[in-house]
């Protein structure tokens, strides 16, 4: 992930069309729309985060959800343009998940991720995560998913 050519940042109102265009264009179901992007920028229990390039374009985002009382975070959804894949983008963004993770005081994150991904699953296994369960029929197509999870002990 080239550095200077792209930088991370809390997503704002101004990306709404970026966003959706993005999930339209990686998620062939299970979308969010405008107006749940919407909700977890101003809501204080998640963190949207999205990654720009040098002309502003948005090249992917991340979001993480956490609970009051709960010391697990959940990584709800991860997506980069098809031109940025390849370029450590994605894991760049679960590792600063994972940082306002710990920042925040969690000491696990968990996941969900379609069984069929095995791009994602061969990311989060590469980070650490492990798979622990699974949810069967966990997405709108009726395709399960496993559960994974990561200790973000020091």
């Amino acid at each position: 992930m080239a550095g200077d050519a792209m930088r991370l940042r809390p997503a704002r109102a101004a990306d709404l069309a970026a966003l959706v265009a993005l999930e339209q264009a990686v998620f062939s179901g299970d979308r969010m729309a405008a107006r749940q992007f919407r909700h977890h920028m101003d809501s204080p229990s998640g963190e949207l985060v999205v990654a720009v390039g040098r002309d502003r374009a948005l090249l992917g985002y991340a979001l993480l959800l956490r609970r009051r009382g709960s010391r697990v975070g959940r990584i709800y959804s991860i997506a980069v343009t098809a031109q940025a894949r390849g370029s450590g983008l994605g894991r760049g963004l679960l590792e600063h998940l994972e940082s306002l993770a710990r920042a925040h005081g969690l000491t696990e994150i968990r996941l969900e991720v379609r069984k069929d991904n095995a791009g994602a699953i061969g990311l989060y296994q590469r980070a650490g995560y492990e798979i622990f369960g699974e949810r069967a029929a966990y997405y709108e197509d009726g395709m399960d998913a496993w559960r994974m999870r990561k200790g973000l002990g020091d």
